[in-house]
Formats: structure tokens, sequence, C-alpha cells
């Protein structure tokens, strides 16, 4: 079978389990995740109307799938077709909360993940390198002064019996504007591992909380 004939039944049963799910209803169902914090947490965000609120999910296709979609696998085995991914955001003037929520993959396997400067794309590598609040001047970056989960933005989780996992991320900074754009799940915990999969995600900055000057 040739890799576009693939990529056609691939995305063929991604909108069948869609259409099958129901309009808003499957993709918006919470997953029954375990909790796992990814790494060490800043303190937590301001609560209340000094956040701006922002969730995105999808379901992951593979790249050239019929249905296309923000979020892409590149290993059918450990991120399969039609399994979900939803990031939530919490952005103030003084800090930043991620949680990623993912349901569908394989079940009880570690995995890690990471907020990434690029946009998913057909190769992997086009989601660029991880965010780094304070940017390693030698890239790609391997120092583990730069490297680490105070520095970026790390979601670990390790899936339940069902292949769900929920992760949550607090940063007393916040994303630079138009730098962060995705998050790459990876075959292994810590700082690297192959990229599986990537969702796209349009993260906010300080300057999109409310009260931010203009």
């Amino acid at each position: 079978m040739g890799a576009g004939t693939a990529g056609l039944l691939a995305g063929a049963a991604l909108a069948a389990l869609v259409t099958g799910a129901g309009a808003g209803s499957g993709v918006t169902a919470e997953p029954a995740a375990a909790a796992v914090t990814g790494g060490p947490v800043a303190p937590p965000t301001d609560g209340g109307p000094k956040d701006r609120r922002l969730r995105d999910e999808a379901r992951f296709a593979p790249v050239g799938a019929f249905v296309p979609s923000e979020a892409v696998t590149y290993d059918l085995d450990l991120v399969p077709a039609g399994a979900w991914i939803r990031v939530d955001q919490a952005v103030s003037r003084t800090g930043t909360t991620v949680v990623a929520e993912v349901r569908g993959l394989r079940p009880g396997r570690a995995y890690g993940a990471h907020v990434h400067t690029g946009v998913c794309g057909a190769d992997p590598q086009d989601a660029e390198g991880h965010y780094q609040h304070k940017a390693d001047p030698v890239q790609p970056s391997t120092d583990p002064a730069y490297v680490n989960p105070r520095n970026e933005v790390w979601l670990d989780f390790t899936t339940d019996t069902e292949g769900a996992a929920r992760a949550v991320a607090r940063h007393a900074w916040g994303f630079r504007p138009g730098e962060a754009a995705s998050v790459v799940i990876h075959g292994e915990q810590g700082g690297s591992g192959a990229r599986l999969g990537c969702f796209s995600v349009p993260f906010a900055s300080p300057d999109d909380a409310p009260g931010a000057r203009g």
C-alpha cells in the first residue's frame, strides 16, 4: 500500500470517527485522565478576571489525510489517527498556566511533551525547537541550563489504562508574542525524544491578558 493510499484511508477513518462521535459532543467530552504534573512548577497565575483563558482541541490525522487537522501524527502506532488532544491556557500579566489533555494514545506509556516555537508541518522538524524563556544562544539547544522545565514548558505525561492523561505546567513568566506555536508529543520524557505528533496552538502572551496595555 502506498503512502498516499494509507493517508487517504486513515483520513477516512478519522472522518468516520468524528462523525460517529457527533458534532461537538465527541470532541469536547472530558477524558477520564489521570493528573500528571509536567515537572517543577512556579506559583500559579492570578485567578479570576485577570486571566485570559483560551482552549484549543483537535483529533490527530496523518500528513496528507483526506480530513486535515491542526494535530498531526507522525507515528500512527503511538499517536493513532483520531486520538484527541486539548490545550488550555490561562494567561495573566504575571504568569502562564498551560494544561494538556490527551485521549486515545497507547495505554500505560510515558510520553514527553513540550511547547515549541514553530507550527506543525509535514516534517516533524517544522515545529522547530522548544520555546525557552531565556533563549540559549547556541542552537539547537542541548545545555541543561536552558533545557529544563523551569525555562521551558514541559508537559510530560503517562497515559492511563484507557490511553488518557493530563499534564499541567505553571510559570511566573509569559510567552513572547508570536514565539510559541505548538505542542509536540515526544517518544521519551525529559528534554528530547523522537517527535510522534504535533498540535498547532495559537499561544497567547501577557500582552493579551486583561488590563494589558495596547
